[in-house]
């Protein structure tokens, strides 16, 4: 199963609820160079997963959701990216189903996939440090921190740029 341009490397993303996602959204399209703003608000969990391992990775993806609630999650402020900016998540429930999976496809992950990811949602990235530092200072003290859940997990592959959704999959345990 490989997408329209043939096979890709895999991405699986947390789904944020639909209020936080539509807030985040906004957030990153009024801060990040539209120049490479391509994507939506999103919160990354594995950046570089194998296309041959597609199958079992939406097997796992559907074994998650079905025996887990939404998952809970707290929004915790700004955090500083160097030349960039992010919304600070936290949730240890998520950090445990991003460890079921790198425990379950180790020997495939990247470098990068290895290490616990730090959630976030990057709403501007590639500025210059004043500029990064300036939004901080302006956003810092209007994100008031909140809990919320994760509303899934969603997979795509990873074209160079754009990314082609491959499937949603709601939390339902």
């Amino acid at each position: 199963m490989t997408g329209e341009s043939g096979p890709a490397p895999l991405i699986v993303t947390a789904e944020l609820p639909e209020d936080l996602f539509s807030w985040a959204n906004q957030l990153r399209t009024e801060h990040f160079p539209p120049e490479r703003n391509y994507l939506k608000a999103h919160v990354t969990l594995f950046h570089a997963l194998p296309p041959s391992c597609e199958p079992e990775v939406r097997d796992c993806i559907a074994a998650i959701v079905r025996d887990n609630p939404p998952v809970p999650a707290r929004l915790c402020g700004i955090m500083k990216l160097g030349k960039g900016t992010a919304l600070k998540l936290e949730s240890r429930e998520m950090i445990a189903i991003w460890e079921e999976l790198r425990d379950r496809f180790h020997g495939l992950l990247t470098p990068q996939d290895e290490h616990k990811p730090r959630l976030h949602v990057t709403i501007q990235n590639k500025v210059s440090l004043e500029e990064a530092k300036a939004l901080q200072a302006r956003l810092g003290p209007q994100v008031q921190p909140r809990d919320f859940a994760f509303a899934g997990l969603a997979l795509h592959y990873y074209r160079g740029g754009p990314w082609e959704l491959v499937k949603r999959w709601r939390f339902r345990g």
